[in-house]
């Protein structure tokens, strides 16, 4: 009796807190709602006010881009600038944007490093809004939770950038999905992306659930069934958020089969995205002449890619380092590993660093090459004999295509958009080859080392003949078409 008592007294309790906490919910609904539209409509006004009119009197659309790191000379930037290119073809009247947060240099700088590095020039004037708060996005910020650490900060370096210029075009080129609701939804943007990589896929979350140690999975928490398990809870949770923030755009282009189908699943957005691969400046490579007929006394295998994790130049060195130990002194004389690429920040330059000890404590002969000139680049590709790429579930893979169209013959990671995109056979002849570890590398070295001239020639040509579907015409093309939505 007692005890039903108390349950009966729990329940009056309940009953009569509901009404009063239904009252604060609603008002604080309420009041959230009077605020976000009191934002829109300041960030409305914001618009209005810097209208820019053209000499025939008509209004001209601001197109901006969201791209922190646009001085960095990798293939992300590339796609940047072809992107603007194409626009400004297009659509001569609009003014264009760039949010960066490469404040240490001037928008003069950065368009001739653009030149400098990739060969491109634009028609027209770009305006920079240089962002003070990129650390925000940085992973140094957050040895932990990093993920959700790099998507909280962007939200906050999109929010500066929104405050500094409100456009009525707005498109996210380098991944930050996060900041897609806050321009269009505060900012009253029509809003589109360009996905190089998912912040998360449907891959990561097996890597945690199968305890695979890797780069973005350490080996403590692998190791670990209850630190996995709360992991794995996390990603599912975050995958979910990613999900529904993507799916806020109202365009979504992504750059190979693999990035379309992981983008497709957390998104559901079938009705508006498409493929457009990245611009690759094929055509210049395509220029090298091809050594014929002709027996190399050395032979180089060359690496393009930044010095990100991600692109593991720890295992080329490895694999370059079995290969070295089949070989006698006289073999391993005619044989050397160029690493090239860009360095965003501090952190690269440490990366850089660890790699050249790695490379003195394995006794391996690297070259590093390090933000070189765009001539230098070709000269080194146009005397290389392997192309060297071994990041796993690289999302498209710009650096494979100018190997190929260079005329080395690649030896890519045997996933991702090299495996379903780029190193596939062409008209039923092979363009390349494929690895997914130190010795599939080593092994996959000697074997291409070990064909004749002749064979390497026709591998060569093959891949040649395949790489024009990633030229710079087909992307601007596709690309135009894909955003004509935005500019309706």
């Amino acid at each position: 009796m007692a005890g039903a008592l108390c349950l009966c007294g729990l329940i009056r309790m309940l009953t009569s807190l509901f009404i009063p906490a239904l009252i604060a919910s609603v008002s604080l609904s309420f009041l959230l709602f009077i605020f976000l539209l009191g934002v829109r409509l300041w960030f409305a006004q914001k618009k209005k006010s810097s209208v820019s009119i053209d000499k025939d009197g008509n209004k001209q659309k601001v197109v901006a881009f969201f791209h922190p790191y646009c001085n960095a000379g990798g293939g992300g930037e590339r796609v940047l600038w072809c992107a603007l290119r194409a626009l400004q073809k297009r659509y001569k009247n609009a003014v264009y944007v760039v949010y960066t947060g490469d404040k240490d240099v001037s928008g003069e700088e950065i368009l001739n490093g653009a030149f400098r590095r990739f060969n491109i020039k634009l028609s027209y004037p770009v305006k920079f809004v240089f962002l003070q708060r990129r650390y925000l996005v940085e992973d140094r910020l957050y040895p932990h939770f990093t993920l959700l650490g790099q998507s909280l900060g962007s939200i906050l370096l999109g929010w500066e950038a929104l405050v500094k210029c409100v456009p009525d075009i707005y498109i996210d080129s380098m991944g930050y999905a996060f900041t897609l609701p806050l321009f269009k939804y505060l900012g009253g943007c029509r809003v589109g992306c360009y996905v190089h990589y998912p912040t998360i896929s449907t891959d990561m979350l097996s890597v945690v659930r199968d305890h695979t140690a890797r780069f973005n999975n350490a080996a403590f928490i692998s190791n670990n069934p209850v630190l996995s398990r709360l992991k794995l809870i996390y990603y599912v949770l975050f995958a979910l958020i990613y999900g529904w923030v993507g799916s806020c755009s109202d365009m979504v282009m992504v750059n190979s089969t693999w990035t379309f189908n992981h983008v497709l699943e957390l998104w559901k957005c079938s009705d508006r995205i498409s493929i457009v691969y990245p611009p690759c400046d094929v055509q210049t490579f395509l220029d090298i002449e091809l050594e014929q007929g002709k027996e190399r006394k050395e032979h180089s295998v060359v690496s393009i890619g930044q010095f990100r994790p991600e692109k593991d130049h720890k295992l080329q060195i490895r694999a370059f380092s079995t290969l070295l130990a089949t070989k006698t002194p006289e073999e391993r004389a005619k044989l050397k590993l160029i690493l090239i690429g860009g360095c965003r920040n501090k952190q690269d330059e440490l990366r850089v660093a660890d790699l050249k000890a790695l490379s003195a404590d394995l006794d391996v002969p690297v070259e590093f090459k390090v933000n070189i000139p765009f001539e230098e680049l070709k000269k080194h590709l146009a005397e290389a004999t392997i192309g060297l790429h071994t990041m796993w579930n690289e999302h498209f893979g710009i650096g494979v295509v100018e190997c190929m169209a260079a005329g080395t013959i690649i030896l890519a990671h045997n996933s991702g958009g090299p495996k379903l995109d780029i190193v596939v056979p062409y008209e039923g002849h092979e363009t390349g080859f494929l690895a997914d570890n130190e010795e599939s590398y080593a092994s996959a070295m000697q074997h291409i080392l070990s064909l004749s001239e002749e064979r390497r020639l026709q591998i060569r040509q093959n891949a040649r003949r395949s790489v024009s579907r990633f030229s710079d015409q087909e992307f601007e093309g596709n690309f135009i078409s894909a955003t004509e939505l935005l500019f309706k």
